[in-house]
């Protein structure tokens, strides 16, 4: 008996490069095909987010400081899209207490992962 696979297209637009490529991707079964990236870099960032997108997180902690009770942070590194939420949880614990200038480590190995979370605002600029 002679099963048919089914075809499906999918359009993204890749974000690698200023180009912002549209990328058309057939694919038939694991087999991928793609249609429209100018350059390698489209390529491997369609794969990569047709099997395990990666997100990074720009978000803000509380801090003890009145007169800067939030700052801005982000995430140095990039995390599986699908454990964001486990990541925000733990981010949603954080409590700066000192004044921080961007770059500062805010907290190391976030779900004991390589990724760092980093200050990105200049704390002893208040407005």
């Amino acid at each position: 008996m002679n099963q048919m696979t089914e075809r499906k297209t999918i359009y993204i637009t890749c974000i690698s490069c200023p180009l912002g490529c549209s990328v058309e991707v057939h694919q038939k079964g694991n087999e991928l095909e793609l249609v429209g990236n100018r350059c390698k870099k489209g390529e491997e960032y369609v794969r990569q987010e047709l099997t395990n997108p990666m997100r990074s997180i720009t978000t803000t902690v509380r801090t003890s400081f009145h007169d800067f009770p939030r700052l801005s942070v982000k995430t140095d590194g990039e995390i599986p899209l699908k454990d964001i939420y486990l990541f925000m949880e733990e981010i949603n614990t954080v409590e700066v207490s000192e004044r921080l200038k961007p770059g500062a480590l805010v907290k190391a190995h976030l779900r004991g992962s390589e990724v760092n979370l980093v200050a990105t605002c200049d704390m002893s600029v208040v407005e």
